[in-house]
C-alpha cells in the first residue's frame, strides 16, 4: 500500500514522502480499516517537525485522524463489521491507504453524515468541548480565546454559544472579522488596531473575563493574560507562532491569576467513559442541528501532501485541509 513516511523531523513539505509498504494484518483487539479521507491537524505538523509532545520512530507514518471503511477484524473484535463506516481520532499513521487501529478507538458513523464531516468529527471538536468543558463557566459567564479563527477557536466560540457561554475572540488581521461573521461568529477584535483592548472592554462591559485561552504563545499569551479579572484562569492550548511564552508577572501576583496547560490527548484519555461519551453525544446534537460546522478549504491526494502542507498555514482559509490517497 502507498502510505506518507518520514526518515527525519523537518518541513512537513520537505521531508514527508509516498513509499510502497506493507498492509499490515490487525492484532487481537484491532481493526484494519481502508482510508477515504483525513484532515491535516497542526499537532499532525508538529510532529513531523519534531516539535510536539508524541515523537515517533523512524522510519515513521504520519496523521492522526480519518474517516474510512473496516476493511478486516482481528481476533476478538465484536460490535463491528466489515464494510462499516468508521471515524477515528487518536489513531497514528492514517495518511495512508490502510491504517491499524483499536477496536475501540472507532467510532461508526451514520450514512447522513457526509466524508468531510466524518473525517474531522473526533479530534478538534473532541478537543474544543473538552477544552470549553474544563473552563468550569457557567450560563453568562465570559471568556478570551485568541487564534479565534483557527479551527479549534471557531468551534470553541459555536460551542460556547450553544451553552450559552460568552466568548470573545481575537484574530491578528481586521479581515477576520469578515471571515468569523460569514459563519455566524461575533464578538471579534482584531489586535492589529490600536484600540483593541478598548473594543475587548466594549464587548464585555462591566463583567469580568474570567478565563483566556492562549494558542499562539509569544506577545501574544501576554495580551490575552492581560484582560483576565482577578482569580482567572489562563489555560495554554498552542503555541502557534512562539513556544516561549511573554506574560507579565504583574498580572499574576496581583490578578492572582493560574496559568495552566491543556493537551487534548492527555485529558481525553483520561476521561472517565461516561463523561467522554456525553460529551460525543452534545457534539453529534450539535452537528446535526447545525449549531456546529465543519467546513472544508480544499482536498489534495497524497502526492500533493507538499502542497497541501503548506496550505495548512495559507492566511485566510476558512475550513480543513484535507488528503485522501
Amino acid at each position: 500500500m502507498r502510505a506518507l513516511m518520514h526518515n527525519e523531523f523537518g518541513d512537513p513539505a520537505e521531508v514527508l514522502t509516498l513509499e510502497n509498504i506493507p498492509v499490515a494484518d490487525p492484532g487481537s483487539g484491532e481493526v484494519r480499516v481502508r482510508t477515504v479521507l483525513s484532515p491535516i491537524h497542526n499537532h499532525d505538523l508538529w510532529t513531523i517537525r519534531g516539535t510536539y509532545g508524541f515523537k515517533p520512530d523512524f522510519p515513521a507514518r504520519a496523521g492522526s485522524e480519518a474517516v474510512g471503511v473496516i476493511d478486516a477484524l482481528g481476533e476478538g473484535v465484536t460490535g463491528l463489521k466489515v464494510g462499516q463506516r468508521v471515524a477515528t481520532g487518536g489513531t497514528f499513521g492514517v495518511w495512508a491507504e490502510y491504517f491499524i487501529a483499536k477496536a475501540a478507538a472507532l467510532i461508526p458513523v451514520d450514512d447522513s453524515i457526509p466524508d468531510e464531516v466524518a473525517a474531522q468529527l473526533i479530534s478538534m471538536p473532541f478537543s474544543a468541548i473538552c477544552l470549553l468543558d474544563s473552563l468550569k463557566l457557567n450560563k453568562g459567564d465570559w471568556f478570551v480565546q485568541n487564534a479565534a479563527n483557527g479551527t479549534v477557536g471557531r468551534l470553541v466560540a459555536q460551542l460556547a454559544a450553544a451553552r450559552g457561554i460568552n466568548v470573545v475572540g481575537l484574530v491578528r488581521r481586521t479581515g477576520g472579522i469578515d471571515e468569523l461573521a460569514g459563519q455566524g461568529i461575533n464578538n471579534i477584535v482584531a489586535t492589529d488596531k490600536d484600540d483593541w483592548v478598548e473594543q475587548v472592554r466594549a464587548i464585555a462591559g462591566d463583567e469580568p473575563i474570567v478565563a483566556g485561552v492562549d494558542s499562539v504563545g509569544g506577545s501574544a499569551s501576554g495580551e490575552v493574560l492581560s484582560l483576565i479579572a482577578e482569580d482567572g484562569t489562563l489555560v495554554v492550548f498552542g503555541a502557534m507562532q512562539s513556544p516561549t511564552m511573554r506574560i507579565g508577572s504583574g498580572d499574576i501576583i496581583f490578578k492572582q491569576v493560574t496559568v495552566r496547560g491543556f493537551w487534548g490527548s492527555k485529558v481525553s484519555t483520561s476521561m472517565p467513559a461516561q463523561k467522554r461519551g456525553a460529551l460525543l453525544g452534545e457534539l453529534v446534537k450539535y452537528i446535526a442541528s447545525g449549531v456546529l460546522t465543519l467546513p472544508v478549504e480544499a482536498s489534495y491526494s497524497f502526492e500533493d501532501a507538499s502542497a497541501a502542507a503548506q496550505a495548512n498555514f495559507i492566511p485566510g482559509r476558512k475550513g480543513k485541509i484535507m488528503l485522501h490517497p
